[in-house]
């Protein structure tokens, strides 16, 4: 294994590692370390402190690369989510989170991505302490940290990482008296949010295992699939549905391909779901 025995940096600041280093110590055999003046927040945060600029990809692009050139590493990984509504169930909240390993040394570059509803993530403007109870309730409050803040996009009073009741109720009862408003939202942060390190650790777990898909022409970490190409047979008709009949693979290194007919064990598709057959 090309990654055994080297030193990786795993770019966060908010204990991304206590997941991340486990599996790829364990899987890679890597030697993981984190630097503790790396500064993820200089490429977005979540409370809008500092705008994200540019495209999930290329911001976990942009951190994995600054943080293996800040340590002289030629091998980094970093992870980037986001949340909002889901984009197939559009009421239902949704963690999206992307994973890179970049290794330079071997000019291979590695992504997973990992969307599930499993998130607390949500937002509410209060004005009474039976609301406030309520939310944070539903938020898995205190195991979950909240943030509040005057209002949703002003971050001129604005309280993070709060797990106490004490410290919530105190917060809550100045925005008040000195405004007469509040607004609540869950901390997304990784360190202050379990549901989120979980998803994390699932997706390591994911990337790890593209990792470990080697290209069968040259060997190289990360064949995978590359397309996805419709056209699976309608089995009433004949003809092509828009489901998936081919994964084409591809691998970065030497550009190999090979194409896997049938990859969901289906050889033929429901004529419900033919624009022939069903309109």
């Amino acid at each position: 294994m090309i990654f055994e025995g080297r030193k990786l940096i795993i770019a966060t600041k908010h204990g991304k590692e206590k997941v991340i280093g486990p599996i790829l110590e364990k899987e890679l055999k890597t030697i993981c370390f984190i630097d503790h003046n790396f500064d993820s927040d200089e490429f977005g945060t979540f409370t809008g402190e500092v705008e994200r600029v540019n495209d999930p990809i290329s911001t976990l692009r942009l951190k994995c690369l600054a943080a293996m050139q800040a340590n002289k590493c030629d091998l980094g990984i970093a992870s980037e989510g986001s949340f909002g509504a889901h984009p197939s169930y559009f009421f239902v909240p949704a963690d999206d989170e992307l994973m890179i390993l970049i290794d330079t040394k071997n000019n291979i570059e590695i992504i997973s991505r990992l969307l599930s509803t499993k998130t607390n993530f949500n937002a509410q403007s209060i004005s009474s302490l039976e609301e406030l109870r309520a939310f944070s309730k539903k938020a898995r409050f205190p195991s979950h940290a909240l943030i509040i803040k005057k209002s949703e996009n002003d971050l001129s009073f604005m309280r993070k990482g709060i797990t106490t009741f004490n410290e919530l109720y105190a917060s809550f009862n100045f925005l008040m008296q000195e405004f007469g408003r509040a607004h609540v939202e869950t901390d997304m942060r990784a360190m202050f949010n379990p549901t989120r390190m979980t998803q994390i650790e699932e997706l390591t777990s994911k990337l790890v295992r593209k990792v470990n898909q080697k290209c069968p022409n040259c060997n190289t970490p990360g064949f995978d699939v590359t397309e996805i190409i419709q056209g699976l047979p309608c089995s009433s008709c004949n003809l092509p549905t828009n489901s998936t009949l081919i994964h084409r693979y591809n691998c970065q290194k030497c550009n190999h391909s090979m194409d896997i007919e049938f990859p969901n064990d289906k050889k033929f598709e429901d004529p419900d779901f033919c624009n022939f057959c069903n309109p």
